[in-house]
């Protein structure tokens, strides 16, 4: 992350504790302010200039109130806002946009998967056409202290973009992290060119005590969630590639985001396709 402030849409108080865990993290580490926010949906008969008068926001704005008010207990920087959208996900993108947000930080519960919907349909739609970077964080799972932290290794924009994550978390917990690849094989060849991907990511973590860089041979998905057991947090980049049917961080990177035993991060660069032409191929494929 290159930019000074941090998104972290909250919409209740025990999803919104554990985004923060987060964020003050990210937020320590690369001196960003957090810039929480709580989206208060409209429906279309009702004018948006008319929203503050006849919707209640006070839960709302408590939350955001306390979710700032942790933030500088720890000395980050925080501020909060109440926003009316017609939708979740139009209303975090308005804000990434308008506030020059750096990265945009989103709760997901890991729910079974339908067959329309990869992670969320507002999670799907601000991954799809987010002004910035964006990290996703499993928040179903029970919170607790951050020793080690596993991170897939598959190369490319978000894979050092997870990297850079990792490093981070890493450094607010005195955490170790293992860097993983796998391959079908152990031929010399193979194994040469993993360990090659694995030097090039290490560089991305920054300053981290103690790096462990491993080749593993197996299925990608069965040997990392297997791999995830060891460790505390596993942080791992959305897959690169063709414009497949809701294509938003990849198979295996969902996959593993499903059934890691860890807590999980998911981590995407900001699409460099224009918005437009994103939306057309997306569509198309649906």
């Amino acid at each position: 992350m290159s930019g000074d402030r941090l998104l972290v849409p909250v919409a209740n108080p025990e999803t919104a504790d554990q985004l923060l865990d987060t964020a003050i993290d990210l937020a320590t580490d690369r001196d960003l302010e957090i810039l929480v926010l709580s989206i208060v949906t409209v429906p279309m008969q009702v004018p948006l200039g008319e929203a503050r008068r006849q919707f209640d926001v006070d839960d709302q704005e408590a939350l955001v109130a306390d979710a700032v008010e942790r933030a500088t207990g720890y000395g980050v920087a925080a501020a909060g806002r109440v926003r009316f959208g017609r939708s979740v996900a139009d209303g975090i993108r308005g804000v990434a946009t308008d506030e020059s947000v750096d990265a945009i930080l989103l709760g997901w519960r890991g729910r079974p998967r339908r067959r329309d919907v990869v992670l969320g349909s507002y999670i799907d739609d601000v991954l799809a056409d987010a002004p910035c970077d964006v990290l996703v964080k499993r928040i179903d799972r029970d919170r607790r202290a951050v020793s080690s932290v596993l991170v897939p290794v598959a190369g490319g924009p978000n894979t050092e973009f997870a990297a850079e994550t990792a490093g981070a978390l890493a450094r607010a917990h005195d955490a170790r992290i293992e860097l993983v690849t796998v391959v079908p094989d152990r031929e010399e060849e193979t194994v040469a060119e993993a360990r090659d991907l694995l030097n090039r990511t290490a560089p991305a973590l920054g300053a981290v005590e103690s790096v462990e860089q491993t080749v593993l041979e197996g299925a990608v998905v069965e040997t990392i969630v297997e791999r995830s057991s060891d460790h505390d947090v596993t942080v791992v980049g959305a897959a690169e590639g063709a414009f497949l049917r809701r294509a938003l961080v990849g198979d295996v990177p969902e996959a593993i985001g499903r059934e890691a035993e860890s807590a999980v991060i998911m981590a995407k660069r900001k699409r460099d396709v224009p918005e437009a032409l994103w939306r057309r191929l997306r569509d198309r494929f649906r």
